[in-house]
């Protein structure tokens, strides 16, 4: 019979995860905690100090994590805190979580080596940090792409930025950030190759709204399965996974690769 687990939520993951929303579409996995007990699982927003919280989080005795938007932090101390304790940590990324990037990450993957440039383009609202939708757009495109190589910042401003790249077979990469109430927000890309392209719409993770894959070649066009789950739903549901297998997920080390990154940019 599968485990059913507490859950309580900060204030600030409840507001940015939806947590609520997540864990009642989830009954049979997870439920709120009552008097006097304590919550299986902690969900904590990803402000700066976050890895440090989930730490408390673990000491306090917390079987499982959720980070929502988590901000660029060394997470050494946490993956060994984790580790020890046979803690899962899971990162509940604004666009990366989307459950629809699986089927995009097949789809560019399949043309990589035949690709000839990436455009990509995140949104966000007017005042939004820039720093930020940097970690949460270049999260989504590694996610798709695998590593990028040679970042560079060739503009970063209140408005947005503009970083460049390379996909791995020496394909140029231009990402943009706008913060903008003029259009909705969300992270696109297009892929271009030799004799088609793959384009990806994914919108915020307020609902179950789904992202949108779509494979162009001399065959035409194709649109891939849609997913309608929202990026938060599918976090809690990986989770679940982990935890009812006693897995460690491998969240912590990928995003270690992503801190990284950013802390190179020039």
């Amino acid at each position: 019979m599968s485990t059913h687990y507490t859950v309580t939520a900060t204030p600030q993951a409840e507001e940015s995860g939806s947590v609520a929303l997540a864990v009642a579409s989830l009954p049979a996995s997870y439920g709120p905690v009552a008097a006097g007990e304590a919550a299986r699982i902690s969900a904590l927003d990803g402000a700066a100090g976050w890895t440090a919280e989930a730490i408390k989080a673990i000491d306090g005795g917390a079987s499982g994590i959720v980070v929502v938007n988590p901000v660029p932090e060394n997470t050494a101390a946490l993956l060994n805190a984790a580790e020890a304790r046979g803690v899962a940590v899971v990162l509940d990324q604004r666009w990366a979580s989307n459950p629809g990037l699986a089927g995009a990450e097949d789809a560019v993957r399949t043309v990589a080596g035949r690709a000839a440039m990436l455009d990509t383009v995140a949104t966000a609202a007017a005042g939004a940090d820039p720093e930020r939708l940097l970690t949460e757009h270049l999260a989504a495109v590694v996610r798709v792409t695998g590593q990028l190589d040679a970042l560079r910042v060739l503009h970063r401003g209140t408005h947005g930025y503009t970083v460049s790249a390379r996909l791995a077979n020496g394909a140029p990469v231009s990402l943009q950030g706008v913060l903008s109430n003029s259009r909705p927000a969300g992270v696109d890309f297009r892929l271009y190759t030799d004799d088609g392209a793959v384009s990806i719409a994914v919108p915020e993770p307020l609902a179950a709204w789904p992202a949108e894959v779509r494979a162009t070649g001399p065959q035409g066009e194709i649109l891939l399965p849609t997913v309608y789950e929202s990026a938060h739903r599918t976090t809690w549901r990986r989770l679940k996974e982990h935890l009812d297998a006693g897995t460690l997920p491998s969240d912590l080390v990928g995003f270690a690769r992503l801190t990284e990154s950013i802390a190179h940019l020039s």
